[in-house]
């Protein structure tokens, strides 16, 4: 269901210093803006909880939040507007994920995150999901290769989607879980949109994907 329209979402917008307008002008040079070494993406931040979160805990690297709906964009930069403290380690992004070749530079981004995107959940739809195979390519090009990506859902028909998508399209699972919050992660920040699944007990489903084969370095020599 689509948020009804924010009457000052446009003019803040507009004025908002996060949401960064000329949207290829730091193409290639997200790090250098940030002065990071590493640059992490949301694709479909909401209303910025996660990424806000994240930025605290991570002071280190760089976090750009990407969302299409301009009245969810406008609520997030209003909240990172109102923390006490601005972080310089952040800014927004208002377009499509399609656009992502654009933005960012072959191999630029580390981490690429998606957190309880839309499922789509009618088949003729399925292409519209980000972890369908015409996005995976996209991603490939914009990820580092010893990049990840990190996704979280709630919903098991698209994580068993993404699965087969990922899979696919030649990428390796290095982690996953079905009920990822049975354990304490205090290494990954929980959103007010995460929170209202685990209140309901809804299990959330997480994987980790990259571009090389998993190693189990932990594993005795014999």
């Amino acid at each position: 269901m689509r948020m009804r329209k924010l009457p000052w979402a446009e003019e803040y917008i507009a004025q908002a210093d996060v949401i960064i307008k000329d949207q290829t002008k730091n193409k290639g040079k997200w790090k250098q803006m940030f002065g990071c070494t590493s640059l992490h993406v949301e694709i479909g931040c909401g209303k910025g909880d996660y990424l806000l979160h994240m930025s605290e805990k991570d002071l280190e690297s760089g976090w750009i939040g990407i969302e299409k709906d301009s009245n969810v964009m406008a609520i997030a930069a209003r909240k990172y507007d109102q923390q006490e403290q601005h972080g310089c380690n952040i800014a927004f992004l208002l377009g499509d994920a399609l656009a992502l070749k654009e933005w960012f530079a072959q191999g630029e981004i580390d981490v690429l995150h998606l957190n309880f995107s839309d499922p789509w959940p009618k088949k003729r739809a399925h292409k519209k999901r980000l972890s369908h195979a015409s996005f995976i390519e996209i991603y490939r090009e914009v990820i580092s290769e010893t990049g990840e990506i990190q996704m979280k859902t709630d919903n098991a028909s698209l994580f068993e989607f993404s699965l087969l998508q990922f899979q696919e399209g030649g990428w390796y699972l290095h982690d996953i879980s079905v009920d990822f919050r049975r354990n304490v992660h205090d290494e990954d920040a929980i959103s007010e949109y995460e929170q209202r699944f685990m209140n309901l007990g809804q299990p959330i489903y997480r994987a980790v994907w990259k571009k090389t084969p998993y190693i189990n370095t932990d594993k005795k020599k014999r």
